[in-house]
C-alpha cells in the first residue's frame, strides 16, 4: 500500500507541476501579464518554496519535487509580471 501511495503522490505531483507550463506560455512574450496578479504570484511562488522546504525538512522528496518544479515555474511568471512592470 505504502509504494502505491508514492504512485499516487507521484503522478499528482507531476500534473500539478505541469499545470504551470501554459501559463509560462502565455506570460513568456513581452507586456503579456497584465492579467496576472503581482501579489498573488509572489504569494504563490513563496509558498511553493516554503513546501520545498517543508519537503526538505521531512525528507519527503515528492513533496520537494512537486513543489520545486511549481516554485520555479512560478517564479518564472513572476519574472515576466515584474519585467513587464
Amino acid at each position: 500500500m505504502n509504494e502505491l501511495t508514492s504512485y499516487i503522490g507521484g503522478i499528482a505531483a507531476l500534473l500539478a507541476s505541469l499545470s504551470y507550463i501554459p501559463q509560462v506560455r502565455k506570460a513568456w512574450p513581452r507586456g503579456s501579464t497584465d492579467h496576472l496578479s503581482l501579489g498573488m504570484l509572489a504569494a504563490l511562488t513563496l509558498g511553493l518554496s516554503l513546501w520545498v522546504l517543508y519537503g526538505f525538512l521531512r525528507h519527503d522528496w515528492v513533496i520537494v519535487c512537486a513543489n520545486a518544479v511549481g516554485a520555479v515555474l512560478a517564479g518564472i511568471v513572476l519574472g515576466c509580471k515584474i519585467r513587464d512592470l
